[in-house]
């Protein structure tokens, strides 16, 4: 692989927009794997995530952060710090929206660093509402490059990944070739876990919920994983374990059956439920489940 400095690019791409924009679903799209998790829920990712792709002529590193909120709690504070490290740290800016969505008062084009705006789900509206809203779009920012794709049907995403590309700087890539995430596997875990409460449980529960894994050990053909299930009050315990251990079982089946399609190796998996009273909202607690700390302005205790 030729990585000359004379003409390889390489570079940090934030891909920010608000909640169920499709960011995950375009991430998983442009790199070719599903790292990041994705639901019909709002909210569902929690923490920046870098996907890296590499070839001969360039490495992209995505970088997948929570959906753009004003935060009400720490949880969701941390979250937008993690959007806001994100967006520090991007060489490349991509604004995603929802084609159908014309307010975007939670985020502004106020950073100097080049943007892409984006239009996502383009399949769901006609020819003629896709002239109209791109129109009102290069009204409002008359200076962006803007791309209409459809994530979920796979359209016009070469033409998308061609200007990520020109609007890399030139630099050497950051990551060996074969390297995809910069995540653990432990990460993947909590999330696989995380993914299936919320195709289980409905109303506040998933929201109310953080797993962490407490033991991660990987054998030739298994893996051993001890995982906790952080709940805020004693009756989300209850719903969460339901009647007889019935619901916690179900679970416990659609995660493993997840995680061992994830390692390809068999998974003993064991699952506790712990109260653990308002973690969303200590910062302490916060920064031991992974999230950035939040800075002493920002705090909202």
């Amino acid at each position: 692989m030729s990585k000359d400095k004379n003409d390889y690019r390489s570079g940090f791409v934030a891909i920010i927009g608000k909640p169920n924009a499709g960011k995950s679903t375009l991430m998983n799209l442009l790199i070719n794997e599903q790292l990041a998790i994705t639901h019909s829920k709002a909210q569902t990712t929690r923490h920046k995530l870098h996907g890296i792709v590499s070839d001969a002529h360039a490495q992209i590193i995505y970088i997948d952060t929570p959906g753009l909120i004003a935060p009400a709690y720490p949880l969701q504070t941390a979250m937008m710090e993690a959007v806001e490290v994100a967006r520090a740290d991007a060489d490349l800016i991509i604004w995603l929206v929802d084609v159908k969505d014309l307010e975007q008062a939670l985020y502004e084009n106020h950073t100097k660093k080049p943007t892409l705006l984006v239009l996502n789900k383009v399949d769901l509206i006609t020819a003629n509402q896709l002239n109209a809203t791109m129109a009102y779009w290069k009204h409002h920012y008359p200076k962006l490059t803007i791309i209409p794709i459809s994530a979920i049907k796979n359209e016009n995403i070469d033409r998308l990944i061609r200007h990520i590309v020109a609007c890399l700087p030139k630099h050497p890539p950051y990551y060996p070739e074969a390297t995809l995430t910069d995540k653990p596997e432990r990460f993947f875990v909590q999330e696989i876990i995380r993914e299936k409460i919320l195709d289980q449980y409905h109303q506040e529960i998933p929201y109310s919920v953080e797993v962490a894994i407490e033991d991660f050990k990987e054998m030739e053909s298994l893996i051993k994983i001890r995982s906790i299930i952080h709940v805020e009050r004693p009756t989300q315990k209850g719903i969460i374990i339901g009647q007889r251990g019935a619901a916690l079982k179900k679970l416990g089946i659609a995660a493993r059956q997840a995680l061992e399609n994830f390692f390809q190796k068999k998974i003993f998996l064991e699952q506790h439920v712990k109260v653990t009273p308002n973690w969303r909202k200590s910062g302490l607690l916060l920064t031991r489940f992974g999230y950035p700390t939040i800075p002493k302005k920002k705090d909202l205790r």
